[in-house]
């Protein structure tokens, strides 16, 4: 019998969310990641990994970051890449994702993109596709890559991340990539602190949560990094704040606040895309410890990490699964 190969025992079929990894898995990426990275200084940027392999980008919401990062990532890899346009296809004269994901079957696709706006779609099509299926965002549920990159992004600048402290602002209880990145940070020792409007701070939010009604008491517990969430416009109407202005007088990043953080040196993050005058003042995006852009770079070199690690299932399907969860 032949040793296993260690690579290989580490790798899975999908990457639905952080929850179902360890912190084992965590690391293995980080460090794939970096070599995927040292690429980006060459001239010839491609390396054979995936070549014969195809990719399928299949967001039924809206993206530019996330599937054009995708995307780059799997060219970089070698891999053929189809992204599939729902606007343009038979999803809008009422097929079912069922009947989407049997007609993709058929292609032969080895892995998918997904992005919904239902919570549990991802996880209900790898339930039913051998392609290794990578939740790219569902619903309120889950972005297990936005994660992952962010990691990625916090080792180049802390080594050991044990006891850091990290402040995420903005609309948490809407937030998948609050509950993906809070997650992740627990499982590596991390402290999580919280801030935001009362109305979009969940009451069941987890216990090592530090929940801070504004900045006085968060910067009194010394943050190493500000994490910002992108305030969606499109949940103005339902009333959670008065207004854009109020809100960053509350909880953006204002000039006085920006004093405050260049003088205790706090890292500034962003899932982007990046609400100026909202979430921050311009000022910021060239604050030396702003690590915005960075996160852009790495979540190519993360996201080629993830589809190196995933191996595809045998070409058949399980017993077709047809519970969907909900928004939660």
């Amino acid at each position: 019998m032949t040793k296993q190969d260690p690579e290989k025992k580490k790798r899975r079929k999908d990457l639905l969310d952080i929850d179902s990894i360890s912190v084992e898995e965590i690391d293995f990426l980080v460090k794939t990641a970096q070599p995927f990275k040292e690429l980006f200084t060459r001239s010839v940027k491609k390396v054979p990994t995936l070549r014969g392999k195809s990719v399928l980008n299949l967001f039924y919401e809206p993206s530019t970051r996330t599937r054009t990062s995708f995307e780059i990532a799997a060219k970089r890899l070698s891999a053929d890449v189809t992204n599939f346009s729902v606007s343009q296809s038979s999803v809008v004269k009422g097929e079912s994702i069922l009947d989407t994901i049997d007609t993709l079957q058929s292609m032969k696709v080895d892995y998918m993109i997904v992005r919904h706006s239902e919570s549990g779609v991802p996880n209900f099509i790898a339930q039913n596709t051998h392609a290794s299926v990578i939740n790219a965002g569902d619903g309120y549920h889950a972005h297990p890559t936005q994660a992952i990159l962010d990691t990625y992004t916090l080792k180049e600048v802390f080594p050991d991340l044990t006891r850091k402290k990290i402040l995420i602002v903005g609309d948490i209880l809407h937030s998948r990539v609050a509950r993906s990145v809070s997650t992740c940070c627990r499982k590596l020792g991390i402290e999580i602190g919280v801030l935001g409007p009362g109305t979009l701070i969940p009451d069941s939010r987890p216990d090592y949560m530090e929940c801070f009604k504004d900045y006085a008491t968060a910067f009194a517990w010394n943050p190493d990094v500000i994490y910002l969430l992108r305030l969606q416009r499109e949940r103005q109407q339902a009333y959670f704040f008065p207004s854009m202005r109020e809100y960053h007088n509350l909880f953006g990043i204002t000039s006085n606040r920006f004093e405050t953080v260049k003088s205790e040196g706090i890292y500034i993050m962003h899932p982007g895309p990046v609400n100026r005058g909202v979430e921050l003042i311009d000022e910021v995006m060239t604050y030396e410890r702003c690590l915005i852009n960075q996160q852009v770079e790495n979540g190519i070199a993360t996201r080629m990490a993830i589809l190196y690690w995933l191996q595809p299932g045998e070409n058949k399907i399980r017993k077709p699964n047809t519970e969907i969860r909900g928004k939660s």
